[in-house]
Formats: structure tokens, C-alpha cells, sequence
């Protein structure tokens, strides 16, 4: 039951009344009608009197919002962050519509895991009928499949749903701070360690291949890659790979721990051809007991801002380089094994 007006007029008397007559004999009487009153006033009824109605828009445009390239919400006219109090002395109404605008932010990080961050929207439970309630994960393509590593984010209570560490960041702050799509992007780009990627392709994708006689031509990093694979693949790799050509590969078998019989297949079925002023094929001297080092007959070039350019990764070199490169480790194997072959006949 509310309590009118005209009797809401009295009630400051009434309460002043109470605390002059403090001791008297109908202290008590009239404390519990005082507190009987206030039991019957409907405050939510109270704060909605003048109050416009709670009739908000239902998109960002319609709020005059949008997010920036720095992913921070702006009014659209004047370039200014989120204002809460947008009505003074309505603070019930500022309250909803700062809810009403969480909800739309809340579509949009939706929209933002599906488009931007390649996530699939899940229905839970996977077998509920049309009539039972349901709920939803977002989860990449290869959330069941990748063999190597599984990133599970839950977000907290309350406001915040799929997408979102606090509702209060996205809006005050920006979308990174806010969101987890930092999280999700990190993990699908980068698809772990370059290391951890070789491993991947390899078991999904070389290993799967019908080629009998498998190539490898591995730039810098991509030296290194090859050798952790070969210390995670190892029989597999050697069933499989013929030969490997390494330009400039800062792979190092002691660093990496690179079985004696990984360093003596490198011997045999690599060569890492590096920058020197030495004619092409020169052995070059090497403190690592693996593949052989020969001169690429290439020294780094050195631009107006001496910066040091590799020629092995300039896109003009590239194609001629490996080219040449498969041709020559084809070559070089075949004249080892001959020369092998020789020698065991001495």
C-alpha cells in the first residue's frame, strides 16, 4: 500500500514532534506508528514520480555512442566519454539507462567474438529440446581438436556475460580493458610458439601427406623450429624428411638439447648456408657439431639508416634463393652419400 502525498507533507512535523517529546508516556505508541507509516511508503513509487519514462534506445547510434579506433566509447557530437548522470537528481533513471546501454554493449562484444575473433556461438545443452532453457559458449574451430593447448576463460557474476571481464571498464575505460578479446586474440594468432606451430603442421598436415621424399628450406627462427621438431618428431622426421636447407638459422643443438642422433641426421641430411663474403659454397667454420655451414656468397646490406637488411628474407632474393637452394642440397646429399660410399670402401 502507498502513502499519499498530503500525508507525506506532515510527516517532517511528525518526526520532530517525537524527538521534542522524547520520555513522554506515548513514546512508544507513537515510535511504532512512525515506523508502521514508513513500513507503508513505496520509495520505488516515490522516486518515479517526474521521472521520464524508461524508454531507451536499443543500439549504440540511437544512444549517440560509439566505440573509437582506440576501442573507447565516445558520444558521437562531442567526442566525450560515458556521462552516468545525464538527468541531475534522477539517479534511478541514470541507473536504468546505463543498464539499458550495458545490454546493447553487451550484443556488440557478441558480435565482436564472432567477427573479429573467428569464435563460434555454442548452444547448451547440446541435446535440450525446444522447451527447456538454454544457454551458449563462444569456442574457437579447433577448440576440440588442437592436440597442443586448450584456453578456457570464464568470466564473473552478475551484469557481465561471454566476452567480458567488467561492464564498468568496457564503458569507462575502453574495450581491451574490459573485454577478453585480448585474451582470445593473443591465442588464435599467435597459435602458440613458432616451435609449438611446426609441431602442429607437422602432425596435421606434412605427416598426413602421400610424398615419400618430404623438403625443408627454413629461414633464421625456422631453423630452430625444425630442430625442436626433429627432438619432438624424431623417428617421423627421419621416415620422412630428405633434406633440409637452412639459411641464417640461429638453431643451436646444445641450447635446444639435441640428441646425438638428431646432430648426427643434421650431419648427414642437412646444410645451413650462411651470409659471408666467401664464394658460394665455402665451408664456413662452425662451433656447433651439426650440419655443415658454406658461404651463401650474400653479406647483409646495409641501408641509409644503417639498419641491417637480410637478403635471405627480401621478397626480390626469395624465390631465386630457394630455388637454387633445393637444388643445391639435392646435390650436395648426393655427393655426400657418394663420398661416404667411398670411404666406407677404402
Amino acid at each position: 500500500m502507498s502513502i499519499s502525498l498530503s500525508s507525506l507533507i506532515f510527516l517532517p512535523m511528525w518526526i520532530n514532534m517525537a524527538q521534542i517529546q522524547q520520555g513522554g508516556p506515548d513514546e512508544k505508541e507513537k515510535t511504532t506508528a512512525l515506523k508502521d507509516l514508513l513500513s507503508r511508503i513505496d520509495l520505488d513509487e516515490l522516486m518515479k514520480k517526474d521521472e521520464p519514462p524508461l524508454d531507451f534506445p536499443d543500439t549504440l547510434e540511437g544512444f549517440e555512442y560509439a566505440f573509437n579506433e582506440k576501442g573507447q566509447l565516445r558520444h558521437i557530437k562531442t567526442g566525450e566519454p560515458f556521462v552516468f548522470n545525464y538527468r541531475e537528481d534522477l539517479h534511478r533513471w541514470n541507473q536504468k539507462r546505463y543498464e539499458a546501454l550495458g545490454e546493447i554493449i553487451t550484443k556488440y562484444v557478441y558480435e565482436l567474438l564472432e567477427k573479429d575473433c573467428n569464435l563460434q556461438k555454442i548452444s547448451i545443452p547440446v541435446d535440450a529440446t525446444e522447451s527447456e532453457p538454454k544457454s551458449f559458449i563462444f569456442m574457437s574451430e579447433d577448440a576440440l581438436t588442437n592436440p597442443q593447448k586448450l584456453m578456457v576463460l570464464i568470466h564473473g557474476s552478475g551484469v557481465v556475460r561471454a566476452g567480458q571481464w567488467a561492464r564498468r571498464l568496457i564503458i569507462n575505460e575502453d574495450l581491451d580493458s574490459g573485454t577478453q578479446i585480448p585474451f582470445i586474440k593473443r591465442a588464435v594468432d599467435e597459435n602458440g610458439s613458432p616451435e609449438e606451430h611446426a609441431i602442429y603442421v607437422w602432425d596435421h598436415f606434412i605427416a598426413q601427406s602421400a610424398a615419400e621424399n618430404v623438403f625443408f628450406v627454413a629461414h633464421s627462427y625456422g631453423g630452430l623450429a625444425f630442430v625442436e621438431l626433429m627432438i619432438q618428431r624424431e623417428a617421423d622426421v627421419k621416415s620422412k624428411v630428405t633434406a633440409v636447407a637452412l639459411t641464417d638459422s640461429v638453431h643451436n643443438v646444445w641450447h635446444q638439447e639435441a640428441g646425438k642422433t638428431i646432430r648426427e641426421w643434421m650431419r648427414e641430411n642437412c646444410c645451413n648456408w650462411v651470409s659471408s663474403s666467401e664464394p658460394l659454397d665455402t665451408s664456413v667454420e662452425s662451433m656447433l657439431p651439426d650440419c655443415p655451414r658454406v658461404s651463401a656468397d650474400i653479406l647483409p646490406a646495409i641501408s641509409q639508416q644503417n639498419i641491417v637488411i637480410d637478403h635471405f628474407s627480401a621478397p626480390l632474393h626469395l624465390e631465386d634463393m630457394v630455388q637454387k637452394l633445393l637444388w643445391k642440397t639435392f646435390f650436395f646429399l648426393k655427393n655426400f652419400s657418394q663420398e661416404c660410399f667411398r670411404m666406407e670402401n677404402l
